[in-house]
């Protein structure tokens, strides 16, 4: 088996930054032609020229995954990219994490949660997937979360959204891997990017929890997909692979 993705493209939204930008930095050192898509588009080109920098390929394409049009011509836009080549892995790793009580929840920010974190993901499946299926070969990650596995406090909305991504990945799975298309998801653990900064020292808090005892580097969650993605997981289908420091494990 190998972890050559030379040849391949690979789409990959939340892309400008975290672990996002991680994944996009390691799969373009794997030969990958990569897609960055995130809504900023200073920090995307800033991706895009680090990876080219470093001897890889990628472009930039801009897109909202609260707005169903955007989303959709995202993909349309990824399916064309790369001198016109494919989409061979799709990681739906863009996502937006609110914490807070359940009575303080307004219902505009419930439907953005399921708009970005379940709808988006679902719309790129249901538009990418297909021609996968057709060639024979295709990798899909979905980045989700531990708390979509156990209760916290404030977390209800963000850790349901990440639930529905997760049984979608075995439903995925089942659908689309008798075809040759893998679908698979990461559960990362407390993660130290842009995206948490506001979490401070809870987020170490929260670390402590696990075997490790510190907060993960978006690196570490990049590698995982990245596995996920390569042929050297040929025979991992509908599978949630934990990079959590060991919190799921206690």
């Amino acid at each position: 088996m190998t972890t050559d993705l030379t040849g391949s493209t690979a789409l990959i939204t939340g892309a400008t930054s975290g672990i996002g930008k991680a994944t996009a930095d390691r799969l373009a050192a794997l030969g990958a032609h990569v897609i960055v898509s995130g809504r900023d588009k200073a920090r995307g080109d800033g991706v895009v020229a680090g990876i080219r920098a470093a001897g890889g390929t990628a472009d930039f394409v801009a897109a909202d995954l609260g707005d169903e049009r955007s989303v959709r011509e995202l993909a349309a836009h990824a399916a064309q990219a790369g001198g016109g080549h494919h989409v061979d892995i799709l990681v739906n790793s863009g996502g937006v994490f609110p914490f807070g009580a359940t009575a303080d929840t307004s219902t505009d920010q419930i439907d953005e949660v399921f708009a970005v974190n379940v709808k988006a993901p679902y719309l790129l499946v249901a538009a990418l997937a297909p021609a996968m299926a057709e060639r024979g070969h295709g990798a899909i990650i979905n980045v989700t979360t531990m708390v979509s596995e156990f209760g916290m406090n404030g977390m209800g909305l963000y850790g349901s959204s990440k639930a529905a991504l997760m049984l979608l990945t075995k439903s995925w799975a089942a659908e689309f891997g008798p075809a040759g298309v893998r679908v698979n998801a990461v559960s990362p653990g407390p993660t130290r990017t842009e995206g948490t900064i506001p979490m401070g020292d809870a987020l170490d808090q929260l670390a402590k929890a696990a075997p490790a005892g510190r907060v993960g580097k978006p690196e570490e969650i990049a590698a995982a997909i990245a596995y996920l993605a390569t042929e050297e997981a040929s025979f991992i289908h509908g599978v949630l692979l934990p990079v959590d420091g060991g919190r799921l494990a206690v």
